[in-house]
């Protein structure tokens, strides 16, 4: 078809494609079910493999990893952390690395296993309403009546799921084995209201409703009965909606070689992640910064052509860019600090301004 007179043409784009490996990757596990089913025993089990590498175990809020690596066999690290979501993060992160490392180097799979997802949304959760606590509307709302029922923004809940969702794409690309460990236990049922339906139940995960989409295979566990496959994304073994498949003499090491066909060649998930544009890891990486000299550098590295920011994506960069400078020139008080005097915002005020000029002279 041809262009009209006076149009500019178009840039060729070209189809990037690849072919398909039909390799099975590595999976990521969800085992959920009843206190004392078995969950936990399995998975450390698991370490004693002789077909996987190093299994690295994230015990939250559970602390039965100890006490489990008696079982004969068992051959794990327990990851330390200090409790908070960012050395969470970080800690996932690092196996992430040293996963990539190992089959690089076409070594046997790191193994991390997650105890318990439970736990770590519960976490979320709780984070979210001690900031809803916090907004201006509802500390108003406290003060008169500290019981007082009150509402939680859409924002802040999706603050929440976004942290969630940075911890299981990282389980769903682990170049090896991710394992996750949930509560599930038979609750009321209820309706749309949140009310409960009379005389009816229903299973229920303990964690973000969305993960047993997430998983590869998600596995049920009950103290009386065999374990159950209740979904499985894999062309070995089929489970049809409504009739889960019952595994007898159940084992992590039978699930994922044997059943489910993995194997040294079996690669992570090709799986990039998905964003309605180019800001928000930006952004991300603005408020993770700890050091000024980092910023002014983010700065002004972010007009670079290879970024391919828009003009409007430059300018909002920048401005959080600004807002996390001003931040660390004028931390807020903490407890037992001296809320900062008119001199020292001055001065604050004098050194951005400087480092603005700066970093304009330098374009």
């Amino acid at each position: 078809m041809t262009a009209p007179t006076g149009t500019a043409k178009a840039p060729g784009i070209k189809i990037k494609t690849r072919k398909p490996t039909g390799i099975v990757p590595w999976p990521l596990l969800l085992i959920e079910g009843e206190e004392g089913a078995g969950k936990t025993y399995s998975a450390a089990q698991f370490s004693s493999s002789d077909r996987i590498g190093q299994m690295y175990w994230i015990d939250l809020d559970e602390g039965s990893a100890d006490e489990y690596a008696a079982i004969e066999g068992a051959d794990y690290l327990i990851i330390e952390h200090d409790g908070t979501y960012r050395d969470i993060l970080e800690q996932i992160e690092a196996v992430h690395a040293e996963a990539r490392r190992a089959a690089a180097a076409e070594e046997k799979p790191v193994v991390l296993v997650i105890d318990s997802a439970s736990a770590l949304w519960r976490m979320l959760t709780n984070w979210t309403y001690e900031r809803g606590r916090r907004t201006t509307k509802n500390r108003k709302l406290l003060q008169d009546d500290p019981d007082a029922a009150f509402d939680i923004g859409r924002n802040l809940w999706n603050d929440a799921l976004e942290r969630w969702q940075r911890v299981v794409y990282l389980l769903r690309t682990l170049p090896g084995i991710a394992i996750v460990l949930a509560r599930g236990k038979q609750v009321s049922a209820t309706d749309d209201n949140g009310q409960p339906i009379r005389n009816q139940t229903e299973w229920k995960v303990a964690a973000q409703k969305d993960l047993g989409f997430d998983a590869t295979c998600w596995i049920r566990m009950k103290r009386d009965a065999d374990p159950q496959v209740i979904k499985v994304r894999s062309l070995r073994v089929q489970v049809q909606h409504g009739k889960p498949v019952t595994l007898q003499q159940f084992s992590i090491e039978d699930l994922v070689f044997d059943k489910l066909g993995c194997s040294i060649e079996s690669q992570p998930r090709v799986m990039p992640a998905l964003a309605g544009d180019l800001v928000q890891p930006w952004l991300s990486r603005v408020e993770e910064l700890e050091d000024r000299d980092a910023l002014q550098a983010l700065w002004r590295s972010v007009p670079d052509a290879a970024n391919r920011l828009s003009r409007e994506e430059i300018l909002t960069i920048r401005a959080a860019a600004e807002r996390r400078a001003a931040e660390l020139d004028s931390p807020r008080a903490g407890m037992g600090d001296k809320p900062p005097s008119d001199a020292d915002k001055l001065r604050a005020a004098a050194r951005h301004k400087a480092a603005e000029q700066d970093a304009d002279a330098e374009q």
